[in-house]
């Protein structure tokens, strides 16, 4: 606790990642690149997930559920800080710094649950897959990540409240790219200890517990997983709870070391670094992760990203790889160009014995044309 001049505050000042001119380009273009994919990736597991009935299970039903939460945790620091480093303005508002600080808690604790839930459901689905189903059933799914949003809120909302019974000196600087907690409280001229003892409670509580729920579900799917006769088994069982496992790890490493780490100017560097892992990082790495070995989800992504599957010999046309750009960003094109195209098509897509003379559809007005390739396409 400093001693000081109390002040009546209107905003603190983030100083970021780096102050040096010369960085703040690199670091809007690769944070926002970040973001993109963070953004973009999580959505398209989102979409995925809800529009492949093959997936509507509480394995991808929780995966869905965090990548929401990463797109909103990323989205309640990146997008301040991208508009610090374009204006070369470091304030936040006394108001913007405790709501960024409310949604940033509520988050990363709502994301900590997440991951502890999905490990109960890879123990539920190794260790006991005959009574899978019947445990795991669609009210259970929506409690556990009922529960989750309600534990997370209350959380963050005690924590952000008592920061605003915190008074502060003159030194306003926070040496984050956001509002974190921990740095906000150690700027307080007034007594912190309250505050200091609900974080690490919370810490403690909110972490540490599912942490050991998690490595618990570990411990048996891996006696499980030994138990398997069969190296086949033994890998195609490890490798539903790999991408999990992976993640879990760059979750709790970075963020468990930002709060107990000491409060020293090195210690604070590493702190950002470690914040930059598990805030934008693991959300990036989130879908590359889950999707990239998961058969399922690489066929619903394919589903969503080419909405309109036909049979095998449509995909081998060329005019099938163009004809849903025509559609989707509504190119303006000729029929005296489009004709030829729709007819070698059809050619190419009706069985032999089934194929008209070419001249006979070249004849056929546009409109007529684009109703037998739709027809066609939902064949």
């Amino acid at each position: 606790m400093e001693t000081g001049n109390v002040t009546q505050i209107s905003e603190f000042l983030l100083l970021g990642l780096s102050e040096e001119p010369e960085l703040q380009p690199i670091l809007f273009g690769l944070f926002l690149t970040m973001y993109l994919i963070t953004v973009l990736g999580n959505l398209l597991i989102i979409l995925a997930v809800s529009s492949d009935s093959h997936l509507h299970m509480p394995m991808y039903f929780f995966l869905s559920n965090l990548s929401l939460v990463d797109i909103c945790f990323t989205s309640t620091t990146i997008p301040k800080m991208l508009v610090n480093v374009k204006t070369q303005s470091k304030a936040i508002t006394y108001a913007g710094c405790i709501t960024q600080m409310y949604f940033y808690i509520h988050f990363a604790v709502l994301d900590d649950f997440i991951l502890t839930v999905m490990a109960y459901d890879r123990y539920v689905a190794i260790c006991h897959p005959l009574h899978y189903t019947v445990i795991m059933n669609p009210r259970l799914c929506g409690l556990l990540i009922l529960v989750s949003w309600i534990i997370s809120i209350l959380n963050s909302l005690l924590e952000s409240l008592m920061v605003l019974d915190l008074s502060f000196c003159s030194n306003l600087e926070i040496p984050h790219f956001f509002c974190e907690l921990k740095e906000v409280v150690q700027l307080a001229c007034s007594d912190t200890l309250p505050n200091d003892t609900v974080m690490y409670f919370s810490v403690g509580l909110l972490a540490a517990v599912p942490l050991t729920g998690i490595l618990y579900s570990y411990s048996k799917i891996v006696s499980s997983i030994y138990a398997i006769p069969s190296v086949q088994g033994k890998y195609k069982a490890f490798s539903t709870c790999a991408s999990h496992l992976s993640v879990v790890s760059l979750f709790y490493g970075t963020s468990l070391g930002v709060y107990l780490g000491s409060s020293d100017t090195h210690s604070s560097q590493s702190s950002v670094t470690a914040s930059v892992m598990y805030t934008v990082v693991t959300p990036m790495l989130n879908p590359f992760i889950y999707s990239l070995r998961n058969k399922d989800m690489k066929r619903a992504l394919n589903t969503v990203l080419c909405p309109l599957p036909g049979p095998s010999h449509f995909l081998a046309s060329p005019v099938c790889s163009l004809w849903p750009t025509f559609k989707c960003f509504n190119v303006q094109i000729s029929e005296a160009h489009m004709r030829p195209l729709l007819a070698s098509f059809l050619l190419s897509s009706l069985g032999k014995e089934l194929q008209p003379p070419l001249s006979s559809i070249q004849r056929l007005d546009f409109l007529h044309q684009e109703s037998i390739l739709s027809e066609l396409w939902i064949r």
